[in-house]
């Protein structure tokens, strides 16, 4: 599913029109852009867990032999909810 089949499947189950649904959906999208960027996380009851979490340098052997030092960086992160896994599990919805 691409963006704009979600902007109006979206815009069809909320009976919104196609341009209230995208600004509502790029406002959202804002806000947790923002939010992740200072490092919150997000609980969504029954869906899951998004958070920043930081991954600690290390060294890599490329594929020439020569030994490289990775930077430590800051990744986004979800661990789904137990309902939504055993929802996926079964193949209905939630």
């Amino acid at each position: 599913m691409n963006h704009k089949e979600f902007i109006s499947a979206l815009s069809q189950r909320t009976s919104l029109s196609s341009k209230n649904t995208q600004a509502l959906v790029t406002s959202l999208l804002a806000e947790l852009s923002a939010r992740f960027e200072d490092g919150d996380s997000l609980s969504v009851q029954n869906f899951g867990t998004f958070e920043v979490k930081k991954k600690l340098e290390r060294v890599i052997v490329s594929p020439t032999g020569q030994r490289m030092l990775v930077p430590p960086k800051l990744t986004l992160c979800f661990k789904p909810s137990p309902t939504l896994k055993d929802s996926i599990q079964e193949g209905g919805e939630l």
